[in-house]
């Protein structure tokens, strides 16, 4: 099983969009956790259209955190995303709610590896870096974390010192591989080389700036035409193959260090 975890440090990049179109496009079971802070569910607002009650998700799991029963309750928490294998974990009603859940991430990053038994996979939308309440715990443990951005001036200028602070926290507990960046728009100007060398960090996956697509994911529009076979969709599925891809190179160093530090 795999936990990828998607973050932002400062704008809109498409977090969000990004995070739900990697669950649509994965090819096993999936989990995709809403654990944005900041409150509302974007997703039930936008791609259900608002059709779905915001029932259930992190608020529940933060009483059965409580009450010692969040591994079982997890499963009730969660409800399908239509059309697909995937299921979502709503995140917190309001920006209130958030302190109320700050001290489940720990046991909820332990619970959502226990998926694993179902044999489902892990994609966490995190939101924007810094905030009260951020899921910090669900990052550190996270099997690839994605700092998510555009490639412009802002941008750039936005994610240096984060990425900075990243490195030096995946650093701390020995998991810097762990860490890399989803470009939105590479490009546009900066290329992935230029982002690499500004933020030290490696680009795992790139996306295009491609609206009317995105907001297929974003607000639920009609989707264009070739939608399923359109530049974004590739992409998405091209982004979960390189994300597996990173996670089970980490796997392999990782045990060829074990074996190594046994054997001395």
């Amino acid at each position: 099983m795999s936990v990828i975890l998607l973050t932002s440090a400062s704008g809109s990049p498409g977090v969000t969009s990004a995070a739900l179109g990697l669950a649509l496009t994965w090819p096993r079971p999936v989990v995709l956790v809403e654990a944005d802070p900041t409150g509302g569910s974007g997703l039930l607002a936008g791609y259900f259209h608002g059709d779905v009650a915001h029932v259930g998700g992190l608020i529940d799991l933060a009483l059965a955190h409580r009450d010692g029963v969040l591994v079982e309750t997890l499963p009730e928490a969660m409800i399908p995303i239509p059309d697909s294998t995937a299921l979502l974990l709503p995140g917190v009603r309001s920006h209130a709610q958030a302190r109320s859940v700050a001290g489940m991430w720990g046991p909820l990053a332990g619970a959502l590896r226990a998926l694993e038994r179902n044999g489902q996979d892990v994609i966490v939308d995190a939101g924007r870096l810094g905030l009260d309440g951020a899921p910090t715990p669900l990052m550190l443990n996270a099997d690839l974390t994605l700092l998510t951005m555009r490639t412009n001036l802002p941008a750039l200028s936005g994610a240096r010192s984060w990425a900075q602070t990243l490195r030096e926290e995946f650093e701390q507990i020995g998991s810097l591989p762990r860490l890399g960046t989803l470009l939105v728009g590479e490009g546009q100007p900066y290329s992935a080389r230029e982002v690499r060398k500004v933020l030290e960090l490696p680009v795992t996956a790139t996306l295009p700036w491609d609206p009317p697509a995105a907001a297929v994911f974003s607000v639920g529009a009609n989707r264009p035409r070739r939608f399923d076979n359109g530049a974004l969709v590739r992409a998405l599925r091209a982004t979960g193959a390189a994300a597996r891809a990173a996670i089970e190179s980490n796997r392999v160093d990782l045990a060829a260090t074990k074996s190594v530090g046994s054997t001395a």
